[in-house]
């Protein structure tokens, strides 16, 4: 082997060698359910808030917390897939997540459908 091939395929293994990296470390958790009972619990309740305030006729389309205060430490969201901007807006967002009383949320789309927990 010459100098010059050996130099490409060491360049090359470096090159899909960072690749790899870059692709694993962005590489987001994925929930399943049954996993996780305190997660189990908190969507199924969250679910269950957004129906109810579904049926009441609070309006989704503009991504409105729908509570602080699921249960301790947990809020819930509603987020456009894809996330618009409007998403992004303090007042669209819940205020104990923001404000660091709650650490953990959820997130449902328009249709209440699990988006991401975390």
């Amino acid at each position: 082997m010459n100098n010059k091939f050996k130099l490409f395929i060491l360049i090359l293994i470096c090159i899909l060698t960072v690749a790899f990296l870059v692709v694993k470390i962005n590489k987001k958790p994925v929930y399943k359910k049954g996993s996780s009972g305190v997660y189990d619990n908190a969507i199924a309740s969250a679910i269950s808030l957004y129906s109810t305030r579904a049926k009441e006729g609070l309006d989704m389309s503009k991504g409105p917390c729908l509570t602080n205060d699921l249960i301790p430490g947990w809020v819930v969201d509603i987020v456009h897939v894809p996330r618009e901007e409007i998403d992004n807006l303090p007042g669209n967002q819940c205020q104990a997540y923001l404000e660091g009383r709650a650490r953990n949320f959820i997130e449902l789309d328009l249709n209440g459908n699990l988006v991401r927990i975390k």
